[in-house]
């Protein structure tokens, strides 16, 4: 009986072996998980995107801040703060003076050549310390106003930023923060209250401004690429004046341009005016040229009509002269007596005395032609 309850116990013990072969396998995996977590989390660090990171060491020969600029991706680091990674954006940041902090960058994109930045990735990286009141901007002839103001600029060298301001966030209040207002103040504060409304010379003052921010930053790694002045305001009592001086300054405007328009509409008539009279000028002028061409066609018609009937007149004359001439000729009373005797022509019968001193015989020639004046015919 004892061999056989032995045996009985040492089954059972192997089948509770067997039981907890996996469990032992599963406790041996999450202890290699674990191990793995503890060392990913202390001995790899992710540099995200649109990020650079420096590292610092603190324990060691080469202690201090390296110059290395480690980007996108992991990177073995030694644990338990031996090393230590500062991350720092290498997209465009924008730091604005702002009294309505609803407003900001809600519905504005900046297109800025290569890079762009959106609101959603202003909102993304945005945080309260990226803002401060607008800027309280004295003018030149002594009046305030309240500016808002966008600075966009970026990290150009993390190695300088973190060296001369600091890690984290420092290069925005040891940096960018104690400049900006200042500059503002110097260039901006040359300006006018009027010309404040002339855009292309707010446009110079921020390009400026930009400068001078550029030469106080550049040596921290910062680089100031815009400074967009958004919006304006003065006191309601200043704006009020300003708004009526420039209503005042526009009906000026207006009245001076409608005076000039009115000169010129004056100056359109008398130009269509007298090109209207030159118009009626050249066609009277075409009329007076066309009655004079048809006056002397009709003189130069008639004229030669008149020459016409002038040598057929001399020639109907020359005619009769020649005839005349004839006339007085010698045998022409012969011919006259010819023609005298066709008086006879169409005569049926003629009751004339045959004989006697005046009797007419028609057989007599000699006697006929004696009657019509002809001489006789032996003369």
């Amino acid at each position: 009986m004892n061999e056989k309850e032995d045996f009985l116990k040492k089954m059972q013990s192997m089948k509770v072996k067997k039981m907890l072969a996996p469990l032992k396998i599963f406790s041996k995996l999450i202890i290699v998980a674990m191990v793995a977590i503890v060392f990913f989390g202390n001995c790899i660090f992710y540099v995200r995107p649109n990020e650079v990171a420096i590292k610092q060491i603190n324990i060691g020969i080469n202690s201090g801040i390296r110059e290395i600029v480690y980007n996108t991706g992991f990177h073995i680091i030694a644990p338990f703060g031996i090393h230590i990674m500062h991350r720092f954006p290498k997209d465009l940041q924008v730091f604005e003076l702002n009294d309505y902090l609803e407003t900001k960058a809600k519905s504005i994109k900046f297109n800025l050549g290569r890079s762009q930045i959106s609101s959603d990735s202003y909102e993304r990286h945005r945080d309260p310390g990226e803002s401060q009141k607008s800027a309280h901007i004295q003018t030149s002839d002594g009046f305030f106003v309240d500016v808002d103001v966008s600075i966009i600029y970026h990290i150009v060298d993390p190695y300088k930023v973190i060296t001369t301001v600091g890690p984290g966030k420092l290069y925005q209040t040891n940096g960018i923060v104690p400049k900006v207002e200042p500059v503002l103040k110097e260039t901006l504060g040359e300006m006018t209250t009027e010309e404040f409304f002339i855009s292309s010379l707010r446009v110079s003052r921020a390009q400026q401004a930009k400068e001078l921010l550029n030469i106080e930053l550049k040596p921290k790694g910062i680089a100031v690429e815009h400074v967009l002045i958004r919006y304006f305001k003065y006191s309601d009592e200043i704006q009020k004046n300003i708004e009526e001086k420039k209503l005042k300054d526009q009906l000026v405007f207006t009245n001076q341009s409608k005076a000039k328009a009115s000169a010129e509409e004056a100056l359109v008539k008398k130009v269509r005016e007298e090109g209207e009279a030159n118009i009626k000028i050249k066609l009277e002028q075409g009329q007076a040229y066309v009655v004079t061409r048809n006056a002397e066609r009709d003189l130069y018609v008639r004229t030669k009509h008149a020459e016409g009937d002038l040598m057929l007149k001399l020639a109907e004359a020359k005619k009769k002269e020649l005839i005349n001439n004839a006339y007085q000729q010698k045998g022409s009373d012969k011919l006259v007596g010819l023609k005298m005797a066709e008086v006879l022509n169409g005569l049926s019968v003629i009751m004339l005395s045959s004989s006697g001193e005046n009797g007419f015989n028609p057989l007599n020639l000699e006697k006929g032609l004696e009657l019509f004046g002809v001489k006789g015919g032996n003369e």
